[in-house]
């Protein structure tokens, strides 16, 4: 287990965290989890609370590292996780990539006594780290992340091949290093291999116990 982590009572809503790398496959784990859960659980993304950059110049925002954690909104995202693990109801951004702004209206998540979280550095700030009852991280190897990020953004952004393995080398690959691989010492399961649909479903019955119990002082 990794720092220590805040008690919560019996009955509040549990945070999950699933952490890993451009194209470790956590947002296929997070929609898997969220099916399996059903009405239990509400999802998050991290990539939602990027900061807001309407008012940087189209090149300015061209140029901005979206690998490294400055350029998430850390204030917003606590707020929201508070209120979900308080039970509260929470009004979360909502993010277009293709011009790196927010898009004016925010998303209701209404609070679960599951909350799943996904992104590359949800653990990265100590305050918001001691929010998470349950740590997840998928350490999947570079060539894997690089070939799945090479799929989407020739098939999906019209990206070049080239284009794409620039950005890896450049800043996908040494931010992974500097701010994602560490998590892996404060997560309370490290997945090392592709999952299967019978392993999700355990998992789900494990994050399902969580319900019923005590927060862990670790």
């Amino acid at each position: 287990m990794g720092a220590y982590r805040a008690q919560k009572g019996q009955g509040q809503p549990k945070l999950i965290a699933i952490i890993g790398g451009s194209g470790s496959g956590k947002t296929f784990l997070a929609q898997m989890l969220h099916q399996a859960l059903g009405r239990k659980a509400a999802r998050l993304a991290l990539d939602d609370f990027y900061r807001d950059r309407s008012g940087c110049h189209p090149a300015r925002r061209a140029r901005i590292n979206f690998d490294h954690p400055r350029a998430i909104d850390w204030a917003e995202l606590e707020t929201v996780l508070k209120n979900l693990a308080a039970g509260r109801a929470a009004l979360a951004p909502r993010y277009d990539f293709s011009t790196h702004t927010r898009r004016p209206v925010r998303r209701r998540v209404r609070p679960r006594p599951l909350v799943l979280v996904e992104g590359l550095w949800p653990c990265h700030k100590k305050s918001v780290r001691q929010l998470f009852d349950f740590l997840i991280f998928l350490d999947c190897p570079e060539k894997t992340r690089l070939q799945r990020r090479l799929d989407r953004d020739v098939a999906e952004r019209g990206r070049s091949p080239q284009s794409v393995r620039k950005q890896f080398y450049q800043t996908v690959a040494p931010m992974h290093v500097r701010f994602v691989k560490p998590q892996k010492h404060w997560s309370d399961l490290v997945i090392r291999r592709p999952i299967s649909g019978p392993e999700i479903a355990r998992l789900a019955q494990t994050i399902t116990k969580l319900e019923q119990t005590k927060k862990e002082t670790v």
